[in-house]
């Protein structure tokens, strides 16, 4: 029997197998929406990463049953938004998500449920991503009067531009059967096969000679270059130019309201 270890970093619990195989679960109930709590705890889960050696390939899931693997921004630290609040925001998160994106160990999405804003963005910059067919994906910023910054990132991994633009001007959610033609997964599977497929890979990459994988991540994030973090570091800019938009205070707070009354409606 394969022993492990459970490390509890906030948002996230980790099985650290002693293959090398770190399981993170991202568990925020109800919908993994990302606060900046949760941004600490991906800085926390990236100094996890990094450090220990035995670490040699992640893969990224949520509970089982979760509503969404993540849920996007958490809305609720968008009410009274200012602009200066929005950049303070934003320097915390810019101090946050690019160590994940360094993380020097491959990392696998294991995807069975909803993901949004800046869920696809930590979904690209996994390696590899396995997603449930009828798991529904959406770049909804433009419904709240913002603007997001996954598309630098999108066209980095060679998204279709068409799509990507489609994505980011309609706000409209696809089911990963859709996206499939955009190249942005490596399975689309049944959603029960999802971990399974992921793990199979995560346990072939982990017996592959560690110098070697670590060196080949970052050759990756070589040729990946900055300029996606250009333009999300623009879009940032351009975003907090919006947020005061009384347009974006009643967008935001339509949002939760909706997700009040389904929340009821479940009870």
């Amino acid at each position: 029997m394969m022993m492990s270890q459970m490390i509890d970093l906030g948002a996230f619990v980790l099985e650290h197998r002693e293959d090398g195989v770190v399981i993170v679960t991202f568990s925020r109930p109800p919908v993994n929406a990302v606060s900046l709590t949760v941004y600490e705890d991906i800085g926390r889960l990236a100094d996890y990463a990094t450090q220990h050696d035995s670490v040699r390939v992640l893969v990224i899931t949520a509970p089982p049953g979760a509503r969404a693997w993540c849920g996007g921004a958490d809305l609720h630290e968008f009410k009274g938004m200012t602009a200066a609040r929005r950049k303070e925001r934003y320097h915390f998160i810019n101090a946050q998500l690019p160590r994940f994106h360094a993380i020097d160990k491959p990392m696998i999405a294991a995807i069975e449920a909803a993901t949004m804003g800046v869920g696809m963005m930590l979904a690209g910059m996994c390696d590899l991503r396995v997603a449930s067919e009828n798991a529904r994906f959406a770049c909804p910023e433009v419904d709240y009067g913002l603007i997001g910054g996954s598309a630098g990132l999108f066209a980095t991994l060679r998204m279709p531009e068409a799509k990507v633009r489609e994505m980011i001007y309609t706000g409209r959610t696809f089911t990963a059967r859709e996206l499939e033609p955009t190249g942005f997964f490596n399975y689309v599977v049944p959603r029960p096969a999802v971990l399974p497929i992921a793990l199979d890979l995560a346990e072939q990459i982990a017996r592959k000679n560690m110098p070697v994988l670590r060196a080949r991540k970052l050759a990756s994030l070589e040729w990946e270059g900055s300029e996606w973090m250009d333009a999300y570091l623009e879009a940032q800019e351009l975003s907090s130019a919006l947020v005061e938009d009384p347009a974006s205070e009643a967008a935001v707070l339509a949002a939760l309201r909706r997700g009040r009354e389904r929340k009821g409606a479940k009870a």
